[in-house]
């Protein structure tokens, strides 16, 4: 499985961002989401949303919750960060993950979000 990602950039803080993320295909993915990375921090998630199912259950990080949105397009292959209110602390490289059925992991390229003023 191969990850698009697009999205990202320089931002202010309290402005937002979308960061998209695409799957080549659906087959036996259980999970899409976001993880991110900071300077001298460890790779930790963000959001992820189940993808098989609709409806499925969404897991936030503490700091995302009720600023993050994941949502699924309805092809079910492209998941979408929409990102608000945005604070310097949200700057990292944020990298699109995919879990499958049978205990894969799928990595897409990260992609720079910058929240300065």
């Amino acid at each position: 499985v191969q990850l698009q990602a697009s999205g990202g950039g320089l931002v202010r803080p309290g402005e937002s961002l979308r960061l998209s993320c695409s799957a080549s295909r659906q087959f036996n993915l259980k999970t899409m989401g976001w993880y991110r990375q900071a300077p001298g921090k460890e790779r930790e998630l963000v959001a992820s949303t189940r993808v098989d199912i609709s409806g499925g259950s969404k897991n936030y990080a503490d700091s995302a919750k009720g600023r993050f949105t994941i949502s699924r397009n309805n092809g079910r292959n492209t998941v979408i960060l929409q990102m608000n209110s945005l604070e310097p602390e949200d700057t990292a490289v944020y990298y699109c993950n995919a879990q499958s059925f049978t205990g894969e992991e799928y990595w897409g390229k990260g992609t720079l979000v910058t929240v300065s003023s």
